[in-house]
């Protein structure tokens, strides 16, 4: 049989190979050229992606370096957050964007009583319809130490709302319960005054958290945390997702609903700038001398979702369908984690990942930040990226998608002695997989919008050591790009390296709290790295601005 085909067929068939060939056309041009016809408007995340996409490949090709721009010193902690770098208890702002620094703001000097304790970054939710054009701008809700709730213009630090927590705690700590949705500000460890305690008074409080609705900020609800309710062993609390997250001191964690708690428990409901008549004080809800009243009071122990024992409360949900990450609460199961099914406590096929390492600093295995339902089991010389794969109807599987090697020569240090006869003895000894001469991964991180894995990989050589980072494949863990730091690296040290699209950042802590912070730029078709190298031997040029100095480069 034969088969004929019209010319208008086969021109029609053609043009659809071709059309499909150039979708799938990987040239950053092509992508650009693209983009301007208008290709990925059909949605409104399309654009975005595209562009992601395309500064990925900038990112990782060959001729792309990053240059260390500048860098600056300071005697307080530093932070960053979404392109924005603080220093001074978050009370000076610089953008990390800038090819020199920008201040965005310098907040007025203030005394450590009123200093900001914590912050979060507050973005504008999607899909809703907000009161105040304000709310549109990313802005940050800062804590300070004498409870009050701020929330400020992340872009000039202007004062845009404000709430006034309580006087009988301490509120220390801000977090998120659902990310830009719900925040929970927690109080230290609740202590009696001295005079009651040596009254013979009892203290059974030990936290309290404060439950607020973001953008528009309202007031949730605030609970105390009683021993006499979760028992005395209880150490310490959490609320992540919705759950109230309790922790004892043997190694137990217990889970509970907040909603059914808020429910179950709230004496009443109270908005912020509502009167409000709480216990024979009347006030205005979130101003100062009132406060908010504890509204959630817990009176009998909740219904429990979930318990597991763990050793040192090591405990992490994720995967899909839900699992759980823990270690046997015994100390000969250190460093040994179990992967079991949430739903009914059943141990994964190959669910107990073991890896085999002698070194100071432990592995660590988490769910992988991607929401892709893998995992992440980092040791001092390997990475594995772990995925969950359907064994059978009634148990899933651990496998491995990939894993990642440090570079390392297979060699045995040999050390000589000689006996009191003159014979010659050789011992042969193994060194530390996290020995500071030996190639060592230090830090594991993801970065969503692009897409990568970014290791930061360390090697120290007696007082001076180098360090370079990575960027990986997430799909596949292919070694896309490497970037050296130049600045020494001290394995002593604590260290934080964050990348934001394209910019790298390195926050360094020495002792005696002298914090440094150097900031890396992304550079197409640069000159060579060595003529870097000989700019930074000589110093960069000394830069003054609102009483700060930074080198820049």
């Amino acid at each position: 049989m034969f088969l004929m085909f019209s010319s208008s067929s086969t021109s029609s068939a053609t043009a659809t190979l071709l059309s499909s060939d150039a979708f799938k056309a990987h040239n950053i041009c092509c992508l650009l050229t693209r983009r301007l016809q208008g290709f990925y408007t059909r949605d409104a995340g399309m654009v975005y992606r595209k562009n992601m996409g395309i500064l990925r490949k900038l990112v990782c090709q060959e001729t792309t370096t990053f240059k260390n721009v500048w860098t600056t010193h300071s005697t307080s902690p530093i932070a960053y957050q979404s392109g924005k770098i603080y220093f001074d208890n978050y009370r000076c702002c610089v953008s990390s964007i800038t090819p020199e620094p920008r201040i965005l703001y310098q907040m007025p000097a203030c005394p450590k009583s009123e200093k900001i304790e914590d912050a979060l970054l507050l973005e504008c939710p999607v899909g809703e319809v907000l009161a105040n054009p304000s709310d549109y701008k990313p802005s940050l809700a800062v804590l300070t130490a004498h409870n009050w709730l701020f929330r400020l213009s992340a872009r000039t630090g202007e004062i845009l709302e404000k709430v006034y927590l309580a006087s009988h705690c301490k509120f220390r700590y801000l977090s998120w319960d659902t990310p830009q949705e719900i925040m929970v500000v927690k109080s230290t460890h609740h202590k009696i005054p001295a005079a009651a305690w040596q009254a013979g008074i009892q203290q059974s409080v030990l936290f309290f958290l404060a439950v607020f609705r973001v953008l528009p900020l309202s007031f949730i609800g605030m609970l105390e945390i009683d021993k006499k309710i979760f028992g005395n062993s209880m150490t310490d609390v959490a609320m992540s997702d919705g759950m109230l997250i309790v922790i004892h001191s043997a190694g137990l964690v217990r889970l509970y609903d907040f909603q059914a708690i808020s429910k179950q428990f709230m004496e009443q409901q109270l908005d912020l700038g509502q009167e409000c008549n709480w216990n024979g004080k009347v006030g205005i809800v979130g101003k100062y001398p009132f406060g908010i009243p504890c509204n959630i009071k817990i009176t009998d122990t909740p219904d429990l979702l979930f318990e597991v024992s763990s050793l040192e409360n090591i405990f992490e949900i994720g995967g899909f369908p839900w699992h759980y990450i823990i270690t046997p609460n015994k100390k000969s199961q250190r460093g040994i984690f179990h992967v079991c099914s949430l739903k009914d406590h059943t141990l994964a096929k190959n669910g107990i990942q073991e890896m085999q390492c002698c070194s100071l600093e432990p592995d660590w295995i988490s769910f992988h930040p991607d929401s892709s339902g893998r995992m992440l089991h980092v040791g001092p010389n390997l990475i594995k990226v772990l995925k969950l794969k359907e064994n059978n109807a009634e148990q899933q599987e651990v496998a491995e998608d990939f894993i990642i090697e440090t570079h390392r020569e297979k060699n045995v240090n040999n050390s000589t002695t000689v006996t009191a006869s003159g014979r010659m003895v050789k011992k042969r000894f193994k060194l530390l997989d996290d020995d500071p001469e030996r190639e060592t991964f230090k830090i594991v991180d993801y970065e969503d919008e692009l897409n990568l894995l970014s290791v930061v990989t360390v090697t120290q050589i007696g007082a001076d050591g180098t360090a370079h980072l990575d960027f990986c494949c997430n799909d596949h863990g292919t070694r896309l790009k490497s970037i050296p730091f130049i600045e020494s690296w001290d394995v002593t040290y604590s260290h934080d390296v964050y990348v934001d699209r394209n910019v790298v950042l390195h926050i360094e802590q020495k002792p005696n709290r002298l914090f440094s912070c150097y900031v890396y730029q992304m550079i197409c078709n640069s000159s060579n790295e060595d003529d870097t190298l000989k700019k930074k031997k000589k110093g960069g040029r000394l830069c003054k601005k609102l009483g700060r100095t930074f080198e820049c480069f």
